[in-house]
């Protein structure tokens, strides 16, 4: 703009700061560039049309103005004098009206993405359509930099007194409009030392932004904007407002109440926070109703949500909340942020709620009436990753903009189903408390609740395993049933030895409900020794020789076994016990001589079949009872999904004091196929286990995806030719671990999930191999089980919505071995279900329903982990490491690296500030615990970080990437003269002393408004087009100077190939 065209130079408000920075970030997409879409009909003067919006131009300096900050200290908004009315025509008479929408969508979307050179004013463009003699369609873009809401129909109306003048020949008297200036200087004038304040206690404690949890699955590439709408009905309408008078509520209150159960809901978060746009308009200043330009603000809302506090106190409670921080809602969001505890790389909130309080339709068409103003309509695309907009009528519209890069349209469908239930429901019972507010259609319930847990197989229920096992010894007797290293034994040989055994125990008193111990290497005595407790009536209790003597005595001690099976090799290991020992290779002479037959024994499928110890939160082991009757259903699935055959061959590997050990052994030996075993120590070594597997043809086996991962990348797996399934479980199998597995192996891969507490595995899925999700599902429920994932009070959560996984159905154990107060906590009765007794374990897990009924495994609620297939109570860690003398304090974490490998990290607090000696520890812990619950890193801390409520703030502690670098960052100063400019610039901006070229432009206090300013002048210092984004991109010096230097070597490879480049600032595609 030429100087002597120059009427007013002046500051941008702080909301026109944001928006110009978010376009200058995302140039082509669009963002802030709003369009009003009406229809005409009647005889339209349009040359006293053009002449009406050229005159409003010229009363109102807003729709005169351009925006510069190249080489500024600040941006600035500058009105030039005169500026002509950007007006296009176009003539579609003839061409049939579907053709005719097709081209107006075209056209419209093409006319977004255009956008404007924001230095040049207008910024605004008018598109009159013909589409009859006597019909239009008229569009009018322009930047939201400009113009509100609440200033577009008194535009428009402006324009419609104008032509009515115009048309009658008539010159209107309209009082000359307030300047948008006098709003800026009035917000130059408030105090933001008081907003600081205000802000800084309103959002003390608040860290991170509340998520709205439904991101769709495959994000894409493209940034595309999509829009959904809802109409309430005229009932629920009129009900909602009769609420609100009678309460002396708003409507917008009831909408941002609605919006913050329903962000609770998806989060899990019981004090959230979203954005609420306010109208700006300060009351103190006069004419500020028919000002226009750009006054809106969007404020940080904090709701607090307790679900036992009754509706209308919590709704009014919010009104007040609203009202108390209207006096600060001049504040500018960018300082709010920075006066939060939320960092600056974080958004403060992810959507925002308008509530459009300016009808339009009617107003417009009372300013004329020769010509007909109807389908009014607008469309406008905010930086927010989701934007509800409320527009109040005799039906209430509900609109939800969105990003389609983070949302499917069906994720936006059912949220719009929400709302509207919650509305609903707020309209028809306001007595109610927050906690018995549905949010589900019935639809979706019913979907949840009972159509995805139609599982019901009808398998023989009396049945124990040692019954089936003997089934199959008729069928196969001479069969090949177990072998391990050179030794073999046939199903005739495997029953005669545990029925002698079996026999034997039952001498020694053992029958249904009598906990045997047993604790063998891997071995043919392994086998024989659970078939025969089996076999006896009792259940078994394996007890790992691998344990610290410490675990196994109080398991010893926990379990009152009054027998223990085990070798002669480990009686000097095993700790101080009561238990009657027997040692199955010294023994066995004796043992012999009992009957062969079959025994008999009044164990049913209600019996218990083993109890399983997993790690502890108190810092003990729990021992997990089992009966006959899960496992079974569990077996029998399995056999039913996988059918093994008698010709396959199964790798018994796992330890037996972890659960997937029971079903390698009894799945094999109930269907007729080999068992093979591997020998002590073997699961560990994977090149013993590729040619294990090669040399005995296994053609099933299982691992956790820790160990699956280092037998992908041993040699010679093209010799496993005969595998042909492979079974994942015990811990979250990555979707790279997937991909690589199906590069190298032409077998099929399983993924599993369960818990001990269920008999071994509730759900399955079988992985694909040219799957697009970005993770491995856990699949859906195995036979005769129930999977329900529950919010915070027990209520389903929707689809695609996180929540703690329970589990229903015949494989549920009975419970924990001596822990009543566990197990009524972790065992709690069936809300679901019309059975008597009926029970769900509450896993602890988090997952969410995919749309198609699927889950997808999130993690643990609290922090119990699975980690290379042990599951492991970080409290139990936490309590032995304070046991040792010189340990104060200690949080332990599970930390995962950029190739998804996850370690055990202690932070240690010390007693006194003697050198703590980490050796000395680790010795200390591996006398009591096992190896894989001893942390791989130890981190050294003053002080444990904590929360407002004095709790450990885990997500504050430090990254513990001690395998690349100290945890002390150090300070490299600049090395070239790009990073020294970079360097300078950087200091300048942000005011510091020193910086060094690996520290993060926003950890040091940069954010988008100062970003800008960086680009400016790197722009300036190198003589490149840098886009804004760069900076967020690479915020290092070292990386920018990387960019830097690439885009100067581009720049030059260019010049040199073409004459044709003049010199001076280039742009170069990134």
């Amino acid at each position: 703009m030429r100087a002597k065209n120059i009427e007013d130079v002046y500051p941008l408000s702080p909301m026109q700061q944001g928006m110009l920075f978010h376009s200058l970030y995302e140039p082509t997409s669009g963002t802030y560039i709003t369009q009003l879409i009406c229809d005409l009909h009647g005889q339209l003067n349009i040359s006293a049309f053009t002449q009406a919006w050229q005159q409003t131009i010229n009363q109102h300096p807003v729709l005169r103005t351009a925006f510069v900050w190249e080489n500024l200290e600040k941006p600035l908004q500058v009105v030039g004098q005169k500026v002509n009315v950007p007006w296009e025509e176009q003539d579609w008479r003839g061409i049939l009206p579907i053709e005719q929408q097709e081209r107006l969508d075209t056209l419209l979307d093409t006319d977004r993405k255009r956008g404007f050179e924001l230095s040049k004013a207008p910024l605004m463009r008018l598109i009159l359509i013909r589409l009859t003699d006597t019909s239009y369609h008229f569009a009018w873009s322009h930047h939201h930099l400009l113009l509100d809401g609440w200033s577009v129909p008194i535009i428009f109306l402006e324009v419609l007194v104008h032509y009515k003048g115009l048309c009658q020949c008539d010159r209107p008297i309209l009082k000359s409009p307030r300047p948008y200036r006098d709003y800026i200087a009035w917000l130059q004038q408030q105090n933001l030392t008081e907003a600081q304040v205000f802000w800084q206690e309103k959002l003390k404690g608040f860290t991170a932004p509340t998520p709205l949890g439904v991101d769709q699955i495959t994000r894409t590439q493209e940034d595309i904007h999509a829009e959904q709408t809802i109409q309430l009905s005229l009932t629920i309408t009129a009900a909602l407002q009769s609420l609100a008078q009678q309460q002396h509520l708003t409507l917008n209150t009831l909408i941002q109440g609605a919006w913050a159960l329903l962000l609770k809901k998806y989060s899990g978060q019981e004090d959230v926070v979203f954005g609420a746009t306010v109208s700006g308009r300060p009351s103190t200043l006069e004419n500020v109703e028919s000002m226009v330009g750009l006054f809106i603000n969007t404020l940080p809302m904090r709701v607090k949500i307790d679900a036992f506090d009754s509706l209308i106190p919590w709704l009014q409670l919010l009104q007040e909340q609203q009202v108390e921080s209207r006096q600060y809602e001049y504040s500018p969001l960018v300082e709010i942020h920075g006066w939060s505890q939320v960092p600056r790389h974080l958004p403060l909130f992810e959507s925002i709620v308008v509530f459009e309080n300016y009808p339009i339709d009617a107003s417009l068409q009372e300013q004329i009436t020769d010509l007909n103003i109807v389908k009014v309509r607008s469309f406008e695309k905010t930086n927010f990753p989701l934007t509800l907009s409320a527009i109040p009528g005799s039906e209430l519209v509900l609109k939800i903009a969105y990003k389609c890069q983070r949302f499917d349209q069906p994720t936006i469908t059912r949220m719009l189903g929400h709302l509207e239930t919650l509305l609903t429901a707020i309209a028809a019972n306001p007595d109610q408390r927050l906690l018995e507010l549905p949010l589900l259609t019935p639809k979706e319930e019913n979907q949840l609740l009972v159509e995805w847990n139609q599982t019901q197989v009808d398998y023989p229920q009396q049945s124990c395993i040692h019954q089936l096992f003997e089934q199959q010894v008729e069928l196969t007797p001479d069969a090949i049933a177990v072998v391990f290293e050179n030794e073999q034994l046939t199903y005739r040989e495997l029953n005669t030895k545990a029925n002698q055994l079996a026999h034997y125990l039952q001498k020694l008193g053992v029958k249904p409900e009598t906990l045997v111990g047993i604790c063998i290497e891997r071995s043919l005595e392994m086998v024989v020794g659970l078939l025969g407790i089996l076999k006896a009536g009792g259940a078994y209790v394996p007890l790992d020789p691998a344990y610290p003597p410490e675990r196994i005595a109080f398991m010893l001690a926990d379990a009152q076994v009054p027998i223990l099976l085990t070798q002669t090799s480990l009686l000097e290991t095993l700790p101080t016990h009561s238990a009657q020992v027997i040692c199955l290779d010294t023994d066995w002479d004796k043992i012999t001589l009992y009957n062969p037959q079959n025994p008999q024994s009044s164990v049913t499928s209600e019996n218990l079949i083993y109890v399983i110890y997993t790690s502890g939160s108190t810092g003990k082991p729990k021992g997990a009872m089992n009966t006959h009757k899960g496992l079974c259903n569990r077996l029998l699935w399995m056999q039913d999904t996988y059918n093994l055959t008698p010709q396959d061959r199964v790798l018994q590997k796992t330890p037996f004091s972890f659960d997937v050990s029971v079903w390698e052994f009894f799945w094999t030996l109930i269907t007729g196929a080999k068992l093979v075993i591997a020998q002590p120590g073997g699961h560990q070594d994977s090149a013993y286990l590729v040619q294990l597997i090669a040399r005995e043809q296994i053609t099933t086996v299982h691992f956790v995806p820790a160990m699956l991962q280092v037998f992908l990348e041993e040699s010679g797996l093209e010799t496993c030719r005969f595998l042909k399934r492979v079974i994942c479980s015990g811990e979250a199998l990555p979707k790279t671990l997937q991909d690589r597995f199906f590069a190298l192996l032409d077998a099929d891969l399983h993924n599993l999930y369960g818990p001990t507490e269920a008999a071994i595995d509730v759900t399955f899925w079988q992985c694909q191999p040219h799957s697009q999700l970005p993770f491995v599902p856990i699949g859906r429920p195995i036979s005769n089980t129930q999977i329900y994932i529950l919010d915070g009070q027990g209520k389903p959560t929707p689809v695609g919505v996180p929540g703690e996984l329970h589990i229903g159905g015949v494989g549920l154990a009975r419970g924990y071995l001596n822990r009543p107060d566990l197990t009524n906590e972790k065992f709690i009765p069936h809300p679901f279900s019309q059975e008597l007794d009926s029970r769900l374990y509450k896993t602890g897990d988090l997952a969410r329903y995919l749309s198609h009924g699927d889950i997808e495994y999130l993690g643990r609620v609290d922090y119990q982990v699975k980690l290379r297939g042990f599951r492991i109570e970080l409290g139990e860690i936490e309590s032995v490491i304070s046991q040792h003398p010189d340990i104060r304090e200690v949080v332990v974490i599970v930390h995962s690296d950029q190739a998804d490998f996850q370690r055990l990290v202690a932070y240690l607090v010390p007693r006194s500030e003697q050198k703590l000696i980490i050796a000395e520890l680790r010795h200390f812990l591996e006398l009591r615990l096992p190896d894989y619950m001893i942390p791989n890193v130890f981190v050294i801390l003053e002080a444990l970080p904590l929360t407002p409520n004095g709790k450990v703030n885990r997500k504050a502690l430090p990254i513990a990437d001690t395998f690349l670098r100290d945890s002390e960052v150090v300070f490299v100063p600049p090395r070239t003269s790009i990073e020294k400019t970079l360097a300078a610039i950087y200091v300048d901006v942000l005011k510091l002393e020193k910086v060094s070229i690996h520290d993060n432009f926003f950890a040091l206090g940069g954010h988008s408004l100062l970003a800008t300013k960086v680009i400016s002048r790197l722009r300036e210092a190198f003589n490149l087009e840098l886009p804004l984004r760069t900076l967020f991109e690479r915020p290092t010096i070292a990386g920018l100077a990387e960019r830097i230097e690439t885009m100067r070597l581009a720049l030059t490879q260019v010049s040199r190939s073409s004459s044709i480049i003049q010199p001076g600032r280039k742009e170069i595609e990134l």
